[in-house]
């Protein structure tokens, strides 16, 4: 993916899986880390968001993960964070917590600080979900400044869930 995502493509992303949400009856959630509600926010730039669109947890923290979305003390403290155990129990988490049929969940480095040799800024875990079914998740490994890792996850995130929804 490059790193180079405008706000434009992020918008017609946003509306594709705005669509696919509405044929498809589907509530959408989204769990975030990294991305502090940006998922969200795309999504809820278009106008009758509220038909498709149940809710949007931004949670940093160990405790905010723990209260907000249910993941383990035992997952973060085993795995850390950024990781696919993580991201697994935030999507399940948010679809637990909330009325939504479809969620997604992000955790990630966005830097410029805070990367390691085994997680380096950059390192974004996203998870997908449906009611019902079994969570997919993916890591990817994104180039640039925060902005640019961040605009990517947000990019990545709605390919999935646009995938998922349909």
């Amino acid at each position: 993916m490059s790193k180079d995502v405008s706000d434009t493509a992020l918008q017609r992303l946003a509306g594709q899986v705005a669509k696919a949400a509405l044929q498809h009856h589907h509530r959408l959630v989204t769990a975030e880390s990294c991305t502090g509600g940006w998922i969200a926010k795309t999504l809820t730039d278009i106008p009758g968001s509220s038909e498709w669109f149940e809710c949007g947890m931004a949670a940093y923290s160990y405790e905010a993960k723990q209260a907000m979305l249910g993941v383990q003390a035992s997952t973060l403290e085993e795995h850390g964070a950024v990781s696919r155990e993580t991201a697994i129990e935030m999507v399940s988490g948010a679809l637990v917590h909330s009325g939504g049929s479809l969620a997604v969940a992000v955790t990630g480095i966005a830097g410029p600080g805070g990367g390691t040799e085994d997680k380096p800024v950059g390192t974004v875990w996203i998870a997908w979900k449906r009611r019902g079914g079994y969570p997919t998740a993916l890591v990817f490994h994104f180039d640039g400044d925060r902005e640019a890792v961040r605009r990517q996850t947000v990019a990545a995130a709605l390919h999935g869930l646009l995938d998922l929804a349909a």
